[in-house]
Parts: C-alpha cells; sequence; structure tokens
C-alpha cells in the first residue's frame, strides 16, 4: 500500500501523535482473525552485530538467542512506516528494527500479512513481534474487541514512536471537507480493524448524538483498496494513520491524486506488539529502544525519513489508553 493501524482500536484509534511532515517516501484489529500469506521477504538488512559485541544480547529469551533470529509479522502496505520495495520490505519500522537487532545481536526478519490477523498470528506462535504502526490500546493489550468482549489474551506493547489520525481526500477536495467532523452523511473509506476505522464509528455516533446523518463507512481488507475509493470519487474521504496520509498525498501520482485536510486527532503510542508470556524479549526490546534513543541512532532514522515529529524521549511498556 502506498500509505496506511494504529497499521494500524480504541475508539480514536490513530496508531497517534502528530509526525509533522513526512519529507520523504515512506495502522489492528484488537486481536482479530485473518489469513496471513508470507512475503518470501525479509527486512533486507545488512548483518546484525555479532552476538559477542552486542551490548543487550544476554537480555534476550534463550531460544532467540540459539536462533540468532527474532521472527516479525508486519503488513507492508503503509509508507513511510513499512512497504515493499524491490521485493524488500522497507520503512520507517524496519530501519527501526534493524537497528534494535544491532543492539541485540540478532536479526529481524519480518513477513507480511493481513493487518487483522497480526495479533492472533503473534500469539499462535507465528512470530516473535509483530511490529506494524499498531497502535497501542488497552484494548488490544487485553485482547478486548470494541464492545469490551474477550477475543483473546492481548499482548503487551513497547512504545518506540507516536502519530495521530489523518483524513485525506481526492486532490482539489471536491467535497470541501475541513476536518472528520465534516463526514456526517457521507461516505468515507478505511482498512478494517484498524483504530481510525474504530475513529469513524466513534464519529459516525456523534453525528447521529447531534441530529447529524451517520458516516457511511466502508472498510476495505487493505489500505489500497480505500485510496482506490476514495480516488475514484466512490468514498469524500479516507482515513489513516497521519504519516502515512501524508507520505500519500506526497507520492501518490507525483503528488495529484490527495490531499490531506485538519489537523491530526487521536494522537498515541505505535508499540511493537509481544506475547505477554514472553516478558523477557519486552523487556530487552525496551532496552534496545531506549538504547538507540540514546545513542542517536533512532534520531537519525527518523530524519532519513522525515518523521521527526513522531519521535519519543524514552520507551514505555503498554503505555497506550
Amino acid at each position: 500500500m502506498t500509505a496506511s493501524s494504529t497499521r494500524r482500536t480504541t475508539a480514536a484509534r490513530s496508531r497517534l501523535a502528530a509526525v509533522g511532515s513526512i519529507a520523504v517516501a515512506g495502522a489492528l484489529l484488537l486481536t482479530g482473525c485473518g489469513d496471513q500469506t508470507d512475503s518470501g521477504n525479509d527486512s533486507g538488512s545488512k548483518e546484525s552485530a555479532s552476538s559477542s559485541k552486542a551490548p543487550l544480547f544476554d537480555k534476550l529469551p534463550a531460544d532467540i538467542q540459539k536462533a540468532g533470529v527474532i521472527k516479525a509479522g508486519t503488513n507492508a502496505e503503509y509508507a513511510p512506516m513499512e512497504y515493499q520495495e524491490g521485493g524488500k520490505i522497507v520503512g520507517v519500522d524496519i530501519d527501526i528494527a534493524n537497528a534494535l537487532g544491532e543492539q541485540l545481536g540478532v536479526e529481524f526478519k519480518f513477513t507480511s500479512g493481513s493487518f487483522d490477523g497480526l495479533i492472533t498470528a503473534l500469539n499462535s506462535g507465528r512470530y516473535d513481534l509483530a511490529m506494524s504502526s499498531m497502535t497501542d490500546t488497552k484494548q488490544r493489550q487485553e485482547g478486548l474487541d470494541d464492545k469490551g468482549k474477550k477475543l483473546g489474551p492481548g499482548v503487551d506493547f513497547v512504545d518506540y514512536f507516536k502519530a495521530g489520525t489523518a483524513v485525506y481526500v481526492a486532490k482539489g477536495n471536491p467535497k470541501g471537507i475541513k476536518s472528520i467532523e465534516d463526514l456526517c452523511g457521507q461516505t468515507a473509506a478505511v482498512q478494517r480493524g484498524t483504530t481510525y476505522e474504530a475513529a469513524l464509528q466513534a464519529q459516525s455516533k456523534a453525528c447521529t448524538k447531534d441530529g447529524k446523518k451517520k458516516i457511511d463507512i466502508e472498510s476495505f481488507e487493505n489500505d489500497t483498496e480505500a485510496q482506490t475509493r476514495v480516488k475514484s470519487g466512490g468514498a469524500v474521504a479516507g482515513v489513516n494513520d497521519y504519516p502515512v496520509a501524508v507520505d500519500l498525498a506526497r507520492k501518490a501520482d507525483g503528488g495529484n491524486a490527495f490531499e490531506v485536510v485538519g489537523e491530526q486527532v487521536d494522537a498515541g503510542p505505535f508499540g511493537i506488539a509481544v506475547n505477554k508470556d514472553n516478558k523477557e524479549l519486552t523487556s530487552a526490546l525496551e532496552a534496545a529502544v531506549n538504547a538507540i534513543i540514546e545513542d542517536g541512532t533512532y534520531k537519525k532514522i527518523l530524519d532519513k525519513w522525515g518523521a521527526q515529529s513522531g519521535a519519543i524521549d524514552k520507551a514505555a511498556i503498554n503505555g497506550g489508553k
């Protein structure tokens, strides 16, 4: 996808706090079900530092130390955060993961699958972690759906970035949309299982409460389909993570397909999702995120992608609301 929940739900799922300007190319469901397909791609990273030199290698679980690899699930359709280019999965999250791998002395190998199946696949043991612009929310932590029903064990998050929800429209903004509130009585397109789908649902309820018509929400399996719907005029707007929406507006059709309207809303943290039973890995990742923040690597990565405004000062575990 050219752009992306909160990859990747909370009624305002926004995979988050503002990533101000995205200068270069590049939102999940609470534990949802969904088939996934191995992409056959890994991160394309350079070899990680050897375990003998990596400062945090000993913090990893024994099985990962032995394997020398962390299996990571993602939905590589959210430029600039994670997307496919030249047969490889690349993006902000991939560069951050590679830097974490240097600290941990292991290689991150990414597989792309459906966003709304990432948590289920993680808890089934297919992945060691999921890293896909996923907004850290209490619902995901506890494995609940948007009505509070228990769907699974939930996950722990290691927060490493922040962003918010943004509305994008066809270039020229033919319907004069200025904010998410202007979508009452309109058709909006979104990726299924994302926090921004939840944001639209919450706004639709607010519309009817105020005596306006509800939003006709069209949810798609992937964000590319949602973008196509907006581009064709079938939907007046799409909703996405702010950095993804900005990148989409800059890149699609040479910048002539879409534009972002209004300010980003519902800012919150992106987190690396880890099985709740894997406390060692969670702790190791927290230490690694803090290490790359402290040594300046983190800043260099965000600068490379123009994602500086998404920076955090310190990693957190389960910091989402």
